[in-house]
């Protein structure tokens, strides 16, 4: 059985689900390829973002945070004309800004997980809901991320957001108890 949000006449979401959602990353690339692809889906469903992640991979130089700090405005509008991606100049304008915060964290902190990771003490959250409609858009933990995100100036990191964040990295296991992906990413803490 798996969680009842997705559908499983769309393989993409399957192998999202059975293969990435929930399983703790460790790796500064991964997290931060989950944070321009979650920033970009605000207000959008995921299966557009999921169905655009290979663009998305190739237009933003395979998410490499030192390479995105340092698009100008001539790659900006470059990316605006990319239809393989969402074109949203603020969107496009948030990840070379969330670059750019995301490697003065590293920085300071040694890694961006190192920074991330200290909110749940290094460990995943489990959660125990029985069903899909149990699960929030939002926690007081997701609440504070975010408002100290927005203060070290990332954009488009709202609670929302945040929560969906921590869900794809594992920082919480939000898959429902009867999943069998609950079990196995709990073991993978």
């Amino acid at each position: 059985m798996r969680c009842g949000w997705v559908p499983l006449n769309r393989p993409t979401y399957v192998t999202y689900h059975d293969k990435e959602w929930g399983v703790p990353v460790y790796d500064d690339k991964k997290m931060f390829e989950f944070i321009v692809l979650e920033s970009f889906q605000a207000g959008l469903s995921w299966e557009i973002i999921l169905n655009k992640r290979t663009a998305f991979r190739a237009s933003f130089d395979e998410f490499d945070a030192e390479e995105i700090a340092t698009y100008d405005k001539r790659k900006i509008e470059k990316l605006r004309a990319d239809a393989g991606i969402v074109r949203n100049r603020l969107k496009i304008e948030a990840t070379v800004n969330n670059a750019n915060q995301f490697l003065k964290i590293a920085e300071e902190f040694g890694s961006f997980c190192n920074y991330l990771w200290n909110f749940t003490d290094g460990k995943p959250i489990v959660n125990r809901w029985k069903t899909v409609a149990q699960v929030p858009a939002t926690t007081p933990l997701s609440d504070s991320i975010s408002k100290e995100m927005k203060g070290r100036d990332f954009k488009f990191f709202g609670s929302t957001v945040c929560y969906a964040y921590m869900q794809a990295v594992g920082m919480v296991n939000d898959h429902t108890v009867d999943c069998f992906r609950h079990k196995e990413c709990e073991i993978l803490q």
